[in-house]
């Protein structure tokens, strides 16, 4: 056992120590490979395993595997996206998981595509708009906008693939100076002043005002969500209320009295969402983002590990979607509590990370413990997609990111008959493939990666997974 533990862990190169490092792989320099220590998978079989689902995603067939798409180049290089193939958008969340896959495994010209492509069409550089310096969520893949706001996620991911972008490869001119390009996000997401504007917006000067239509975009490839409209006797897409243009003023995106991250840096729409909560990524910018906020990401840290046993079921561990600053479920569109959905999946990930990079948190371990046994007892090959947080289910479905997500709690995770099952279950899934390979694809390939010790703090140019 004790030499299986030890071929098990993956070592990193030295680490500069600071006051508070906690004693996670931070600390150690030393990463968990749990396929390893808890199934007995040879370590090499899960660094290819690996591997095989970054070409498949990436460089796989373009109708029915791949998310990454390249798209011509401009003075900055090539350009590329990562699709919501079922939605036909590119989103920042996808683009910026894209870029932290790339920079983990070694993959600059993908980075730098996906980073060009991000400020090329997603940047919003129109002074008239209110989210002037955020990226637009949601783009069409032609780099038309469908939204001009932007979501908070979004920049949290790219921040923290610069940095570490910065430190494996070194920084570059112009939009490849990852450092500068970092601080930039993590500057305005702090500081970005308050503005008030009335729609319709645009993204850069000169473009058309964007104003959205009354039935969203269908997408040919959304065959799902098309057959359950037509089960039930609805219209697909579904049709809007007609918008009526209000003013809307747009601010930074981290409450400063709370010190917790926003749903949207909108002002009128409060609250926070739990998936957002990085706290293993805001150690990261305490140490190497703009020294004058160090101080307060490193308290945002503390309040975002103070948050998830707040605000999951004590009983289940399911976390709601959106969260009021007080830590009760906010109202969602409909009127009613928030509940466990598709953005939740995330929060169990979230915990189990900063527990194994930075271990300051003994009740993460409680936490995984305690969704792991809900959604155990659910069906490990049948639990819903989406609950109340008391754990009745609201959807049939049963995905593939969600069972990902929650297999990444092993490194939280007392070791035992639960996490072996989700990790059991996680190396038996097949890469996604189909309309619906986006958001359970990303989630897939960064859970196998955190699984087998090859996602990890990025300090120095130590060896890459691949070789570029």
């Amino acid at each position: 056992m004790a030499v299986a533990l030890m071929a098990s862990m993956v070592s990193a190169q030295p680490v500069q120590r600071f006051p508070g490092d906690g004693t996670g792989a931070f600390h150690t320099g030393r990463y968990h490979n749990l396929f390893v220590e808890q199934l007995g998978v040879p370590g090499d079989d899960s660094r290819r395993k690996v591997e095989r689902a970054f070409e498949q995603l990436f460089h796989g067939d373009g109708q029915e595997q791949r998310v990454y798409f390249e798209t011509g180049a401009n003075d900055n290089g090539t350009l590329a996206y990562i699709t919501d193939w079922a939605n036909n958008d590119a989103r920042t969340e996808g683009m910026s998981y894209g870029m932290m896959i790339a920079v983990q495994l070694g993959h600059k010209r993908e980075f730098d595509a996906l980073w060009n492509w991000s400020k090329t069409y997603m940047l919003t550089t129109d002074p008239g708009n209110p989210s002037v310096g955020y990226f637009a969520w949601s783009m069409g893949t032609d780099g038309t906008p469908r939204s001009v706001g932007a979501a908070p996620d979004g920049e949290e991911y790219y921040a923290t693939a610069l940095l570490f972008a910065a430190r494996r490869w070194g920084n570059g001119a112009g939009i490849y100076d990852y450092q500068k390009q970092a601080d930039i996000i993590l500057r305005g997401m702090r500081h970005h002043p308050v503005m008030t504007a009335t729609p319709p917006f645009r993204i850069h000067p000169g473009d058309a005002p964007f104003a959205e239509p009354a039935t969203p975009w269908p997408s040919p490839n959304n065959r799902r969500e098309a057959e359950e409209a037509a089960k039930a006797g609805r219209t697909w897409p579904h049709p809007r209320p007609a918008i009526v243009p209000r003013p809307v003023t747009v601010g930074p995106m981290v409450d400063e009295e709370h010190a917790m991250v926003r749903f949207v840096p909108e002002t009128t729409i409060p609250g926070t969402d739990a998936s957002y909560h990085l706290p293993a990524f805001y150690e990261l910018w305490a140490r190497w983002g703009p020294t004058e906020d160090r101080a307060f990401w490193a308290r945002a840290a503390d309040v975002s590990r103070d948050l998830f046993p707040k605000v999951a079921d004590p009983a289940t561990g399911l976390a709601p979607d959106r969260s009021n600053f007080d830590l009760t479920p906010a109202t969602g569109w409909d009127g009613k509590p928030s509940q466990f959905a598709y953005d939740s999946w995330r929060t169990v990930s979230n915990w189990s990370v900063d527990y194994g990079w930075w271990a300051k948190d003994p009740r993460q371990r409680s936490l995984s413990d305690r969704i792991q046994r809900f959604l155990i007892g659910q069906g490990i090959d049948r639990f819903a997609d989406r609950y109340s947080l008391d754990g009745r289910p609201m959807s049939t479905r049963h995905s593939v990111g969600m069972l990902a997500a929650t297999a990444v709690g092993g490194l939280a995770a007392t070791p035992g008959s639960n996490s072996r099952a989700f990790l059991q279950a996680l190396w038996d899934t097949p890469v996604p493939t189909g309309e619906q390979r986006y958001f359970d694809g990303m989630l897939y390939l960064m859970s196998m990666m955190h699984a087998a010790g090859e996602f990890r703090i990025i300090q120095s140019r130590d060896r890459p997974l691949h070789h570029p």
